[in-house]
């Protein structure tokens, strides 16, 4: 017998072992630490604890996995002897930072906790170690505030006040300048505060202080705020947080000392510029924080000329390495250089297409790299609204601060988070204002329109935040003085109360009181390059669903090749043709139901002719008519309390008979189950005077526009059918009339005729359906409906949001398509009706045409183009792109297979 001894897990890396490709397991942060340590750059010595030990410390009840402790003291000793400092030795003490770090950026959404190792013994000899006695005692209240915040929840506030406090007894404006003996009345204050809080006296065991650090920003992955951010981002609850343990260097040393926030390029706007902030004599968090408004990084050429000199050689450096814009923290300590971080830096989707086209013509990167670098949401974020710059000359700003995200923004007024929220989801619009924002306020900041605040800097959270989530921001605007306990700010004698109205302005910072009005922005040259790249790899046609004039030409200067989806029951709204609509839907007979359609359809063939002449040579799509008639006639509740209204509290006898009319029609006609009812195919083959004038209108508008010297491309869709022979049926009538156009107008009409599969039963006998359509079109929106027998409305109104935060569903089916059932569905009537007829053009109009996943599976599902409403075009456009790119990559080993479920 053989006894296997099993090895402990590893589950702590130095720096220097690690590299980038080692992310998933060591964070971003630490990935980055380790990989910047590889290439040479000036890193303070530390190690990172795993994300698999994150996971296993949840596994094991909150407690740390076996071989965990072991190893952290072997590393902390490895970090002695390369610093040549010793953890809580009082003449020469090593201090470290404790800080949070997952593999993908979560920007304060955990916790870190600095100078860890400081104690009463400790800080004595720091003090006369550095010869800096301020330095020393402000590292350490800040130790006992961060500690006491983080690990036991004592509230910031308290610690805040005794600040706040000494300041104003000694009379002085910042924190850097409270004196020596200011800060150790601090430090006693703090220490009463914890005892006074905890029970128990604040840990001088420098070895206690940094294992309950580290327990508690494992924990922090689970903090209501890392939950709420995880959620609105789409990131795995099962990822894990790593732990990096690194030596501290200090930014508060004195004014030869600074810490900021570099980025290599502008994250607002894209432009190749060294950006960023710093403030001298503080912390790392005093940036972040927005505590103080901090300095432009290009002060810091004659405040500390060579070290700023060496940060932007490393930050070329980064750049280079890792092929995109970095978002660096780094620490100068009397004059030397330290860099914190590295990491793919946060940016405007703006700023994220220049930099991606941008890059390419620098040789950088590929054009297939830049498509894959950009999120096709961001092309919605791109389409923000802008107040109208005819009226922005003449407006009067009430503040002003810094243009932290761009974009307009109008909403009431609402100060704290929570109701934010909660109105958010009510679909109120709103503005969050705040003094600052902390990684508690993300809830808000999501469901709000824009953020304000009144301090911070462009790398304050508020900032990175609300740019990461494509909302405007107006920062560290200082004028605004804010009153949360009334809710209310004054701002220059003028007072703003919560409730009211006001337009932020996250492009140049203003505030205005009141509603402005906004307007469309236009797209960029480098977003049209983008797409122009984009067209170059993608496989999917890509066409619009609309059907009024404005709409169709704002989807053609979109890059849409056609129009999928002309609805034409939206061209019977408006009051003159509702009176028409509804006498062709009471009339009795035949011949009375024509006399009201040669009424209607004369409008609808003008509007045909001016849809086909916007898409001249592209196809246009029209669907013939598709819901319930009794939805163009007065609801039957309102019409019944109107007729007894008129019956007993008095009317006109002739109102009470047309009332009683209408009443009698609507129940007549009421389907028990409307999506189900009398609708969509059946209407025209019960009532086909309906179905023949509307094609009737849509021929002659093409043989017109031919006749005029243009290339109208028609087709005209039949929704709803799930029997063979509805579109047989149907498709020799119009192809009947069509030959009438054609001998009216002495010339052949091209012309398709095909089907919207909106039914699982159509699907499913596709090789017979086939046989009578020139083209496919997955009506998907009731597809989903009819295969997961949900009613949207229903469903998203009562408890789709429950399902897909239960689990039950990874996505809502109605935005998102249903991969396992409407796909397979979708997969059949694709691969049966091919083998039918091998000429059949299929496409998807449902809403799932402009969702980026929808469309990936559209062009795994071998589809020929998706159709999407106009302001989702150039989304549509950059997703198949990258659906092509991606299932390319895939087939040469460059990303693992892709999984849609």
């Amino acid at each position: 017998n053989s006894t296997v001894l099993l090895m402990p897990k590893k589950y702590v890396y130095a720096f220097e072992e690690g590299s980038a490709e080692m992310k998933n397991l060591l964070g971003g942060k630490g990935s980055g630490l380790a990989e910047m340590t590889r290439i040479g750059l000036p890193v303070p010595p530390g190690f990172t604890i795993t994300t698999e030990a994150c996971r296993d410390f949840f596994k094991n009840g909150n407690k740390f996995p076996e071989g965990l402790e072991d190893q952290i003291k072997e590393y902390l000793r490895k970090l002695e002897e390369k610093t040549g400092k010793k953890f809580g030795d009082p003449n020469n003490p090593l201090l470290v930072s404790v800080r949070s770090g997952a593999p993908v950026s979560m920007p304060g959404m955990m916790d870190t906790i600095l100078n860890v190792g400081l104690n009463d013994a400790t800080v004595e000899g720091l003090a006369k170690l550095t010869n800096n006695p301020r330095f020393a005692y402000d590292s350490y209240r800040r130790l006992i505030q961060m500690y006491g915040e983080i690990v036991d929840g004592i509230d910031r506030n308290l610690f805040e006040e005794v600040i706040e406090r000494v300041k104003k007894e000694e009379g002085v404006e910042s924190d850097a300048e409270i004196s020596v003996e200011g800060l150790k009345k601090i430090i006693e204050e703090f220490k009463r505060i914890y005892k006074e809080q905890t029970g128990r006296d604040f840990p001088q065991d420098p070895y206690e202080q940094l294992i309950n650090a580290i327990k508690r920003v494992f924990e922090s992955w689970n903090n209501e705020r890392a939950i709420k951010y995880r959620k609105i981002y789409g990131i795995p609850d099962d990822m894990g947080t790593a732990v990096n343990v690194q030596m501290m260097v200090f930014g508060n040393f004195g004014w030869d000392s600074a810490t900021g926030v570099a980025f290599t390029r502008n994250p607002a706007t894209g432009e190749k510029e060294f950006y960023g902030e710093y403030l001298p004599n503080a912390q790392g968090e005093d940036v972040v924080a927005g505590i103080r408004t901090p300095k432009p990084i290009s002060e810091l050429k004659n405040d500390i000329p060579e070290a700023y000199e060496q940060l932007v050689k490393a930050a070329e450096t980064l750049e280079k390495h890792y092929k995109d814009m970095q978002d660096i923290e780094f620490t100068i300590e009397r004059g030397k250089l330290y860099l914190l971080q590295t990491r793919t830096g946060q940016r405007t989707p703006k700023a994220a297409v220049k930099i991606a086209v941008d890059m390419v013509k620098e040789g950088i990167i590929t054009k297939e790299e830049a498509i894959m670098r950009i999120k096709p949401e961001q092309f919605e974020k791109l389409l923000h609204r802008q107040i109208d710059p005819s009226i922005k000359i003449e407006l009067k700003p009430i503040a002003k601060g810094l243009p932290a995200s761009p974009g307009a923004a109008v909403g009431k007024v609402v100060f704290r988070s929570d109701e934010a929220e909660e109105l958010g989801k009510q679909g109120e619009k709103i503005i969050l204002v705040r003094p600052e924002t902390t990684p508690e306020d993300v809830g808000g900041m999501a469901a709000a329109q824009g953020i304000l605040t009144s301090r911070g800097g462009m790398t304050s959270h508020a900032a990175v935040v609300a740019r990461g989530m494509g909302k405007p921001a107006v920062v560290g605007a200082e004028s605004i003085r804010i009153d949360l306990e009334n809710e209310k700010f004054e701002v220059n004698g003028v007072i703003v109360k919560k409730g009211d109205i006001i337009t932020i302005d996250g492009g140049d910072g203003t505030v205005y009181l009141g509603e402005v009005k906004l307007v469309e922005p236009e797209i960029t040259d480098e977003v049209k390059e983008l797409l122009t790249w984009a067209d170059e790899f993608r496989r999917l046609g890509v066409k619009a669903n609309a059907e009024l004039p404005h709409d169709v030409r704002v989807a053609r200067s979109f890059g849409a090749e056609g129009i999928g989806l002309a609805r034409t029951e939206h061209m019977f709204l408006g009051e003159d043709r509702v009176q028409i609509v509804r006498k062709m839907i009471l009339a009795e007979t035949p011949e009375q139901r024509k006399e009201a359609l040669e009424e209607l359809i004369p409008l609808q063939k003008g509007e045909f002719k001016e849809i086909l002449e916007i898409m001249d040579g592209y196809k246009v799509i029209i669907r013939l008519l598709d819901p319930p008639l009794h939805e163009f006639l007065p609801n039957y509740e309102e019409l019944l309390e109107k007729y007894y209204k008129l019956k007993y509290g008095g009317g006109s006898e002739e109102e009470l008979k047309e009332v009683e009319y209408l009443l009698n029609a609507v129940k007549r006609m009421r389907d028990a189950n409307p999506m189900m009812g009398f609708r969509v195919c059946r209407l025209g083959i019960v009532i086909p005077e309906i179905y023949d004038a509307q094609a009737r209108a849509a021929i002659e508008a093409a043989a017109e526009l031919i006749k005029e010297g243009k290339n109208p491309r028609l087709a005209i869709m039949i929704p709803g059918v799930s029997i063979a022979n509805e579109l047989k049926f149907l498709r020799e009538r119009i192809l009947k009339i069509k030959k009438e156009v054609e001998e009216k107008f002495g010339f052949e009409i091209p012309l398709e005729v095909g089907t919207m599969i909106e039914m699982p039963r159509a699907a499913l006998t596709s090789s017979e359906v086939a046989k009578y359509a020139d083209f496919y079109s997955f009506g998907t929106n009731d597809l989903t409906q009819m295969t997961f027998g949900m009613s949207r409305d229903d469903a998203e109104r009562a408890f789709i949001h429950n399902y897909v935060e239960m689990g039950i569903l990874k996505y809502n089916p109605f935005q998102s398509l249903d991969y396992k059932g409407v796909a397979r569905l979708m997969k059949i009537a694709i691969e049966e009706g091919k083998k039918t007829n091998p000429k059949l053009e299929i496409g998807i109009c449902g809403e799932h045409g402009g969702d980026p996943r929808s469309i990936r599976i559209c062009h795994r599902l071998g589809l020929d183009y998706v159709s999407a409403s106009p302001f989702r075009v150039p989304i549509a456009r950059l997703a198949a792109a990258q659906a092509a790119i991606e299932e390319k990559w895939e087939k040469i080993g460059r990303i693992p297979p892709v999984k849609f479920e």
